[in-house]
């Protein structure tokens, strides 16, 4: 496909179809935020990677995807405050951004269970850290040094932050596997209770007050009723996996669980 064909203005918003059938009044706090990655964007990118016709592909991302890709990068830039960039228009930006999220698509399995928004929402920002971090770099050496400072100090705030949503979502696509796999993981009953607790520190690590390894050990022996030379063990299995799955997510945005 040209990536010419959507170079660099905003979509028409996709024409959505009011159903004939009388609708239920939901109850509580009606919400007025509109959502632009529907059912139908999930939908559609599955017929769009369903068929090789490239002509039905341009009408299928032209008509129902391209405006979500938009809104996302759209969202991605202002979020985050993606604003180091070689243009001097941001339409330009988030055209680049549409363009890199279409190189994708083809690499979404739908099948594995994935979201496509949290597929293409960590692709995309992806995208933007590596293409903002270059980007400032190359205006700090251009820079008055004290500004440059100033720059850098949101900078890394933003990849704090950033790293602290990647981590959460790492972590929770962690949990999700662990509990599907545990009795393949481990044979022993012992083994599986001590890693069934790890899994439920990992689900509430919000709520957690423990702050050291000491403690933790503790808190798992109360739980399972299990010996520290259980807990060692089933924790290095965990510790291993935890990093083969993590080397996934970093490539993939997602884990296949």
């Amino acid at each position: 496909m040209s990536k010419l064909k959507y170079a660099p203005s905003p979509p028409p918003e996709p024409v959505v179809v009011e159903s004939s059938e009388p609708q239920k009044k939901k109850r509580g706090r009606k919400r007025t935020k509109k959502q632009y990655f529907t059912p139908d964007t999930d939908a559609a990118i599955k017929e769009y990677l369903a068929t090789s016709n490239q002509d039905e592909r341009d009408t299928i991302f032209k008509d129902r995807i391209w405006y979500p890709f938009y809104k996302l990068a759209e969202n991605l830039i202002h979020t985050f405050k993606f604003y180091y960039t070689e243009v001097d228009d941001l339409e330009d930006l988030k055209h680049e951004v549409i363009c890199f999220l279409l190189e994708k698509l083809d690499y979404f399995k739908p099948e594995r269970g994935t979201k496509a928004f949290s597929y293409f929402s960590i692709v995309g920002k992806n995208y933007l850290i590596l293409y903002n971090n270059n980007n400032y770099k190359k205006k700090k050496q251009k820079a008055d040094p004290t500004a440059a400072d100033e720059d850098e100090g949101v900078l890394h705030q933003l990849g704090r932050d950033q790293r602290k949503q990647d981590i959460k979502d790492f972590i929770d696509y962690f949990t999700e596997y662990t509990d599907k796999h545990m009795f393949t993981m481990f044979k022993k009953d012992k083994d599986r209770k001590v890693c069934d607790a790890i899994n439920i520190l990992f689900k509430r690590r919000e709520n957690l007050e423990i702050f050291n390894k000491k403690a933790l050990y503790i808190y798992i022996r109360e739980m399972t009723n299990v010996d520290t030379p259980v807990i060692t063990k089933v924790t290095k299995k965990l510790k291993v996996l935890y990093k083969e799955l993590y080397s996934q997510f970093i490539e993939t945005g997602y884990v296949k669980v």
